[in-house]
């Protein structure tokens, strides 16, 4: 079963689908189906998922702790190697006191930790820590990659982007542009081969705004290129937005209807492939989905058109090397048509979504949830780190 429909679908007709049928459409979830799972939702009884892949799949996951044996690795659908998690993830346990618990605490514990559940790769979401922690407070220095790189081998990790520091300013300050430099060193320091930012590449809806954002990418891209760094960009759900740049215009000159191209899609096709790269939040694609399925033709009809987010990476291929492997389970009461919860407990189709998209020892999938750190529970992120590690490692290609 695919959660997803035609992308291709587009009419003038009047629009008969509910919000609700557009997600269950797109879902591939039968009405029956669709129906019981929202309902169990509202009431807060959903514990297990409906169709995603989940910790009952365990019997194939990898206990070698980073070095062990993946039984039917021939048929996995994340290599071992690419296994990662954004550090975001566990920003409470690198912002712990050591002296106040016995909790892993700081970077180094952190790594230790995370290698030990299995993974092997890391995307860093800015260089500070505790300032009790080995090393101090901020290791967003030369110096402090080297003491990060360290213990990154020392654990057998890679660091494989940071979500860190894009200049503000544009044409660029001569102050932004030798701090960028200096995490393109750090970068390269910590062995990266991308580097990014967790924002969009703008927040506004117009064509002309995405074109002065597409002009300073390139600048980027190629700065970073020449370092020997692909830089990236990260979405959230109103990137995959519909872009407004056809009239008529309003009072201020600004084009109020779509040609029905997407925010971001439009960005690639704008943006230098040698040197723009992108990274897809699929929790975030997938409430772009569900919020972002008609938009007002130039002719003023409201078109359909379903967001296929797997389509989409399949058609730039190559440009997506990254993603925040994110789960989320079906509420159609918040605004955004997902919950988020710990990969592989909710109901996105990650055994479709990895199958469709390919390239698996290019692909670098990074478990997130921005929701995992809690004020009561102080041992709950990195035990939910290890729930997601083993359901990403559970994963296999289905038998034809």
């Amino acid at each position: 079963m695919t959660p997803y429909s035609d992308p291709s679908r587009s009419d003038a007709a009047p629009l008969t689908d509910t919000p609700d049928e557009a997600l269950r459409r797109s879902l591939g979830v039968g009405r029956r189906r669709f129906l019981s799972t929202c309902t169990a939702v509202a009431a807060g009884a959903v514990a297990a998922p409906v169709f995603a892949a989940a910790p009952a799949l365990a019997h194939g996951r990898d206990h070698g702790h980073g070095h062990g044996h993946d039984h039917g690795r021939g048929q996995v659908l994340v290599p071992p190697h690419k296994r990662g998690i954004i550090l975001y993830t566990v920003r409470d346990a690198t912002a712990r006191d050591p002296l106040a618990s016995d909790l892993p605490s700081g970077f180094r514990e952190v790594f230790k930790q995370l290698a030990r559940h299995g993974y092997r790769q890391v995307e860093f979401a800015g260089y500070n820590q505790h300032a009790n922690a080995p090393g101090g407070a901020s290791l967003e220095s030369v110096e402090g990659a080297r003491l990060l790189r360290s213990w990154l081998d020392e654990y057998g990790l890679r660091a494989q982007g940071n979500h860190g520091f894009i200049p503000s300013s544009w044409p660029l300050t001569t102050a932004d542009k030798d701090t960028f430099k200096k995490h393109l060193e750090i970068a390269n320091i910590l062995g990266m081969d991308h580097m990014g930012t967790g924002g969009d590449p703008t927040g506004s809806s117009y064509r002309a705004d995405w074109d002065v954002a597409a002009d300073k990418w390139n600048a980027l891209g190629e700065i970073a290129r020449r370092a020997g760094i692909k830089l990236y960009t990260h979405n959230h759900d109103s990137a995959y937005g519909f872009l407004l740049d056809r009239g008529p215009l309003d009072d201020q000159g600004r084009p109020t209807r779509s040609s029905g191209i997407r925010k971001l899609e439009y960005f690639l096709k704008v943006t230098d492939p040698k040197t723009v790269w992108l990274e897809m939040d699929i929790f975030w694609a997938h409430v772009a989905q569900y919020k972002f399925h008609t938009y007002t033709a130039p002719d003023g009809y409201t078109r359909r058109n379903v967001f296929d987010p797997a389509g989409l990476v399949t058609r730039y291929n190559k440009r997506y090397p990254l993603f925040h492997a994110k789960d989320g389970v079906v509420d159609t009461t918040n605004g955004m048509g997902w919950d988020m919860v710990p990969f592989g407990t909710g109901d996105i189709d990650y055994t479709t979504f990895f199958s469709r998209v390919g390239l698996t020892h290019y692909r670098n999938p990074m478990v997130e949830d921005d929701n995992s750190p809690s004020a009561t529970d102080p041992a709950q992120s990195l035990r939910e780190a290890k729930i997601s590690y083993d359901n990403m490692a559970a994963l296999r290609k289905r038998r034809r």
